[in-house]
């Protein structure tokens, strides 16, 4: 088996520090204590993550989606090939390393992407976007963490806790969706959702791309009230 290489390392908030390796064509992202954040051959679930929530918009004009993470591009490509031309799709992504990474040692994995007329990357934490906008996006498309159980960053909380989802209630148009990508379900995040005003769905979505392997979770939620 061909041994990992390590490319690059980035600083992430918090003092974190995330490890980017490749073996052969594969890619992994990981903690620098070991934790494997993404891996290029698991996308699946993240590209339900789009795939999902755009359904629940099919028919909507211009939609304005935010993406909370770059990552490895899985939920933004779905979402590119979900969303219509006249779509504006933003990605917030807080380590800006991982911006570089994706058409330095990435390009394979990224393509062109990033240079759709449609795409906007802003260097940031998605909070920051979601509490500065009010009724500005018709979906919110959250691979931040390792879902509501935060594995990297405790400030991650905020985003899944009641004063995070009341205020991604208040960024989403009437009826919009928000969508939320995990490792694991969460009985009780579902019921935070149905507290800060959503209409929800949990659905158990593959990690990978077969009918086999690991299950991971995507919960979408649709705006409700005026």
């Amino acid at each position: 088996m061909l041994p990992w290489i390590h490319l690059a390392t980035a600083a992430a908030p918090g003092g974190d520090r995330l490890r980017l390796l490749r073996r052969g064509d594969e890619f992994s992202i990981r903690l620098e204590r070991g934790n494997e954040l993404m891996n290029s051959r698991l996308s699946g679930s993240e590209e339900a993550l789009a795939t999902l929530a755009l359904d629940r918009l099919s028919g909507r004009p211009a939609p304005r989606v935010l993406i909370g993470g770059l990552g490895m591009g899985f939920t933004l490509r779905a979402a590119q090939k979900a969303a219509p031309p006249d779509a504006r799709l933003i990605v917030s992504e807080i380590v800006p390393d991982l911006v570089d990474w994706a058409g330095l040692h990435m390009a394979a994995v990224f393509g062109d992407c990033l240079a759709d007329p449609r795409v906007e990357v802003r260097p940031g934490d998605v909070l920051s976007e979601i509490r500065g906008a009010e009724g500005a996006f018709d979906a919110i498309l959250l691979d931040v963490d390792n879902g509501p159980d935060g594995l990297t960053r405790a400030d991650n909380d905020a985003l899944y806790m009641e004063e995070g989802l009341r205020s991604a209630h208040r960024a989403l148009s009437p009826r919009g969706i928000l969508a939320i990508w995990s490792a694991a379900p969460d009985a009780a995040f579902t019921k935070r959702l149905t507290q800060a005003g959503f209409e929800v769905r949990a659905h158990a979505v593959r990690a990978g791309r077969t009918k086999r392997g690991a299950r991971h979770t995507v919960w979408i939620a649709a705006r409700q009230g005026g």
